[in-house]
């Protein structure tokens, strides 16, 4: 008899074609049956967002033993959402959502439509991880993630998570050198710098692009900033609780105010 297979929903923000997608779903399904919900258009900087006041599409472009996959017009949230609530048959053991095109270390999390679709995942009790690499290219390798990228997902589906934690997972690109190895940390504390560029569209009305740059002066070898920079993979243990517990006590004078 054969065992039973694991049931793996794999979403994105980068859109269906993303070449980091499409690894994701290769390594997968050496690993279980895949149900695959892509957003038809990159969502990139979504985080968290879901549709609510329009209309949802969700349409079947290929089944095939072990793998169906599904176009979606909204959010990597809504792809999750659809997925466990209405599209497969049961809850899936395991939400991966990847392999992103650019980090998602530091403060870029907070953006992010990748980690947004595996904290989505995560509140409703589900074991989910989120892979990215560190570069914009749509034309990156990926090949050099293989096998990471099996290997904690392995062990993830062996061993579980802790209740209410996610994974978030970044590599550093391919170099001359190979990867040195994983290391578990913090999300460092960095910052994007902002600016909005003026613009003028074809009938001269005035627009504006949100432009930036990423500073990072928070990289101590514990965070995720510096295992990249170092050529490490960074795992960084992630929670959708963000209640600043230690400061829970030092703010209780608060409630002798007068209201």
């Amino acid at each position: 008899m054969n065992e039973k297979r694991p049931q793996i929903l794999i979403t994105n923000d980068d859109g269906y074609a993303a070449k980091g997608l499409r690894k994701l779903v290769t390594l997968m399904r050496t690993l279980g049956d895949v149900v695959l919900i892509s957003t038809d258009e990159v969502m990139s900087a979504k985080s968290h967002s879901c549709t609510i006041r329009e209309k949802i599409y969700v349409r079947l472009v290929q089944e095939e033993e072990g793998f169906k996959e599904y176009r979606c017009n909204g959010t990597p949230v809504d792809c999750v959402k659809l997925g466990y609530q209405k599209l497969m048959a049961q809850k899936p053991d395991l939400v991966v959502s990847g392999i992103n095109h650019g980090m998602n270390a530091a403060t870029t999390v907070v953006y992010s439509g990748t980690i947004g679709a595996v904290i989505e995942a995560c509140m409703n009790g589900l074991t989910a991880i989120g892979y990215s690499l560190f570069s914009l290219d749509p034309d990156a390798d990926f090949d050099h993630l293989d096998t990471a990228i099996l290997e904690i997902t392995k062990r993830v589906l062996n061993e579980g998570l802790p209740n209410g934690v996610c994974l978030n997972v970044n590599f550093p690109k391919r170099g001359d050198e190979l990867m040195k190895g994983i290391k578990v940390c913090r999300q460092a504390a960095c910052r994007w710098v902002e600016y909005f560029k003026e613009q003028f569209d074809e009938n001269g009305q005035q627009y504006y692009d949100l432009e930036g740059t990423f500073e990072s002066d928070d990289i101590a070898p514990d965070t995720d900033l510096w295992a990249l920079q170092h050529n490490y993979a960074s795992i960084v243990p992630t929670c959708f609780d963000w209640t600043a517990h230690r400061y829970i006590e030092p703010f209780k004078n608060y409630e002798s105010l007068s209201i």
